[in-house]
Parts: structure tokens; C-alpha cells; sequence
């Protein structure tokens, strides 16, 4: 394996763990903390995705450089594209709605609660499926 390559499996890997670790474990256990309200784990939830989504897009890029610089499969590219688009979904189109939600709560009101939490969750769940069959092709290519 040459080192674009496997920079490639690196990022899809590390990108994986990071959407695991924080939205699958991170976030749900951040409200069962002592002390965290709501505001502050919705605050604090802000800050993490915001941060975890620059890292992400980081690792598009440097998986798109190494997959341009590579002969691929079709497959492959398939299961990229799937991971960037629900990263470009969850980015421009739900999140913000989600940020509105957010500073709704923060300004006091408690509201019902937002579908659009649904429909990031199931992006994730997209992505984490995508970004371990990339990883699978990276490595058996």
C-alpha cells in the first residue's frame, strides 16, 4: 500500500471513530452528566459538532486528494460520495435548523422537540455505513 493510499484509510478510519465517539456516545451520555441541563448540553453539543464537522471536512479533502492521485472502483467512489453527501446534507441543511432549535432552547423556549435531530441521526447512521464500506474497498483495492 503506498502512503496515499494509506493516508486515505487513515482519514476514513479516524473519521469513523470520530462520528462514533461523538455522536453515538459523546452525545447522548452528555445529558445523563450530574448538573447538565438541557441549555448547557445543547450548548455544549453546538460547540462539539461545529468542531467535529471541520475535522470532517479536513478528512474529505485529504481522502479526495488521495482518491484523485489513485486509479479506483466504482464502489469506492460510491460510498465517498454517499459519506460527503450526508456530511453536506447534515451541514447545510439540517444543522442549521437544528441551530435554530437550539438557540430557541437557549433563549428559554423549551418547545416540543426538533424532527430535525431525527434526520441528523439518520444521516449519521448513513455515514457511519459509507465510511466503513470505504474503508473495506480502500483495503481490499
Amino acid at each position: 500500500m503506498d502512503s496515499g493510499k494509506g493516508l486515505a484509510v487513515a482519514a476514513v478510519f479516524v473519521w469513523l471513530g470520530m462520528v462514533l465517539a461523538i455522536s453515538f456516545l459523546e452525545a447522548p451520555l452528555k445529558f445523563r452528566a450530574p448538573g447538565v441541563t438541557l441549555k448547557v448540553g445543547l450548548g455544549i453539543g453546538q460547540l462539539v459538532f461545529r468542531a467535529l464537522n471541520v475535522f470532517e471536512y479536513v478528512f474529505v479533502f485529504i481522502i479526495a486528494f488521495a482518491l484523485f492521485t489513485h486509479e479506483t472502483s466504482a464502489a469506492l467512489n460510491i460510498t465517498v460520495c454517499v459519506a460527503v453527501g450526508a456530511l453536506l446534507a447534515q451541514t447545510f441543511l439540517v444543522r442549521p435548523l437544528l441551530s435554530q432549535r437550539t438557540a430557541a432552547v437557549l433563549e428559554g423556549d423549551e418547545g416540543r422537540r426538533s424532527r430535525a435531530h431525527f434526520a441528523y441521526v439518520v444521516l449519521e447512521v448513513v455515514k457511519v455505513i459509507a465510511l466503513v464500506w470505504s474503508g473495506v474497498e480502500l483495503i481490499g483495492a
